[in-house]
C-alpha cells in the first residue's frame, strides 16, 4: 500500500485553517495535513520531516516569520528548493504576488472572500497539488 505524503498547512487564522481543512477533505483529499501557526513552526516541520511534504500552502501574513521569508529559506535550501509552494494569502497587493515569484512560488492564489467561493478554490487547489500534478520521484501522487 503506499502511503500518501502530507500536505503542510501554514495558516495563523483558525477559521481559514478549518475552512481550508474541510475543503480539501470535500475534495477527497484523504492525505494527513499538517498545521503550522507560524512562519517559525513551518520552517521547524519543513526542515525536520523525513519526508517532505507534497506541497506547502503558505499564508503570508504569520508570526513570528513571516510567508515571504518562509517561501525564500524553503528556496535556499538544497533539500526543499524544489518542494511545491502555493501562496494561499487574502493579499492581493502587487508587491506581494511579484515576490511571491521572484522568491519561487510555485502558484499565487487569493483567499476570496466568500466561503463557498474560498471552499471550492481551496478544493480545487487540493486536487491538482495532490492528485493531477506529476511530483517530482518519491513526490505525494498516490
Amino acid at each position: 500500500m503506499t502511503s500518501l505524503r502530507t500536505v503542510l498547512l501554514v495558516e495563523d487564522n483558525p477559521d481559514d485553517e478549518r475552512l481550508t481543512i474541510r475543503a480539501l477533505r470535500r475534495g477527497k483529499i484523504a492525505n494527513e495535513i499538517l498545521v503550522a501557526r507560524n512562519g517559525e513552526d513551518a520552517l521547524n516541520l519543513v526542515f525536520d520531516l523525513e519526508t517532505l511534504p507534497c506541497v506547502v500552502l503558505l499564508d503570508l501574513k504569520l508570526p513570528k516569520v513571516d510567508g515571504l521569508d518562509v517561501l525564500r529559506q524553503i528556496r535556499a535550501n538544497d533539500r526543499t528548493r524544489l518542494l511545491p509552494v502555493v501562496v494561499l494569502t487574502s493579499s492581493s497587493e502587487d508587491r506581494d504576488i511579484v515576490e511571491s515569484y521572484t522568491l519561487g512560488a510555485n502558484s499565487y492564489v487569493r483567499k476570496p472572500v466568500e466561503i463557498d467561493q474560498f471552499t471550492e478554490a481551496v478544493r480545487q487547489l487540493g486536487l491538482y497539488w495532490v492528485l493531477h500534478n506529476e511530483s517530482l520521484p518519491g513526490g505525494c501522487n498516490p
